[in-house]
């Protein structure tokens, strides 16, 4: 009868409590570990279990012990940005790498329209996971605060802004952005352009306050003439580009916040017959693979993205730790904030 039940499935938790001679939440309270068992009790169910070959329904424990044993990784982005971007599934290769070492699933969840807010919001208000990691979040998401509200755990990957209330793992965006601007004027560049992200991203508004904090340091006058706004894609990338040369057609490097914006800028520059890096220099942001694929492979500045998924899952994981042991109170000061460094990597677009 080993590894199957009366009907011939697998076998149920009252034929194990019948074959041990006890009560069903007897051996419930054996399988979980309680100490409320006699040694002799104890015995004949741990007997029964392995006779029958019984495997505990984990969904159902998690349940019984509020638990879920599962978190979200939550990217409010569209479908097409998550997939043409390798910063997601570095995110994403990170955190998996955490959970992998424990006995939590990863619910993955992209949610850039109203519509997937809508179903996000009623999904989590079910309360089906443990904690949330949340990526890319915007300003003026209601996400973080909806989190709050529901009591969940949660862990965010790049600040919403320096006050910032919920626990963060993020990287050091303002001062990778001033190492590259910083090389571009040790290589003797003179009019430095920039091509920002949507500046209503923190980190993209970090890496701006970098460029221009190296040019001020440097003594350079700021022309806004020679910054344009962005938003992490490609075609954002050679759009602003366009905007750049037509501005100031004589400038001599650029500064993209991204490595696959920087891609787009030298679509552009190619089309305008300028040569990278004799004529323009250029520098990305991510050191993603867009960077060492590139003709020519493109300077960037590298983050640790795969550490930062590997940070923000051991994070949220001690965070529900200490708030199931009582070590931790949703409302204090909660898990840790960190930030990483960054390096700037260079090769030959520079």
């Amino acid at each position: 009868m080993n590894g199957q039940g009366r009907s011939g499935g697998r076998p149920t938790l009252e034929e194990v409590a019948a074959r041990a001679g006890v009560g069903r939440g007897t051996v419930s309270r054996v399988i979980n570990g309680s100490s409320k068992v006699s040694e002799h009790t104890r015995t004949a169910v741990e007997a029964a279990v392995a006779e029958l070959g019984y495997v505990p329904n984990r969904a159902a424990r998690a349940l019984a012990a509020n638990r879920t044993d599962a978190v979200a990784l939550v990217i409010p982005e569209p479908e097409a940005r998550f997939f043409a971007e390798p910063y997601f599934s570095d995110v994403v290769r990170g955190v998996g790498a955490t959970l992998a070492e424990t006995d939590v699933q990863l619910v993955l969840t992209l949610a850039g329209s109203d519509r997937e807010r809508r179903r996000l919001a009623q999904y989590l208000s079910g309360h089906r996971v443990d904690g949330v990691l949340l990526v890319s979040v915007h300003a003026g998401d209601p996400l973080p605060e909806l989190l709050t509200e529901l009591g969940i755990p949660a862990v965010i990957s790049g600040r919403r802004s320096a006050a910032e209330t919920l626990p963060y793992v993020d990287s050091d965006n303002l001062a990778g952005a001033a190492e590259a601007v910083r090389h571009l004027l040790v290589r003797g560049r003179r009019a430095i352009a920039t091509i920002t992200g949507p500046l209503d991203v923190y980190g993209a508004q970090c890496r701006l306050d970098g460029y221009r904090t190296a040019l001020a340091a440097a003594g350079r006058p700021a022309d806004e003439l020679l910054v344009a706004a962005g938003d992490f894609t490609e075609e954002g990338g050679r759009r602003a580009m366009r905007e750049l040369l037509e501005r100031r057609p004589a400038l001599d490097a650029v500064f993209a916040a991204s490595d696959v914006m920087a891609a787009g800028a030298r679509r552009e520059l190619r089309a305008a017959g300028r040569r990278i890096p004799q004529d323009v220099a250029l520098v990305g942001f991510d050191d993603s693979v867009v960077a060492r694929h590139m003709d020519p492979p493109l300077t960037s500045v590298r983050q640790p993205i795969e550490d930062m998924g590997r940070t923000m899952a051991r994070v949220l994981l001690e965070h529900i730790a200490a708030l199931r042991t009582g070590a931790g109170e949703q409302d204090g000061p909660g898990a840790p904030s960190v930030v990483l460094p960054t390096r700037l990597v260079v090769r030959e677009s520079s």
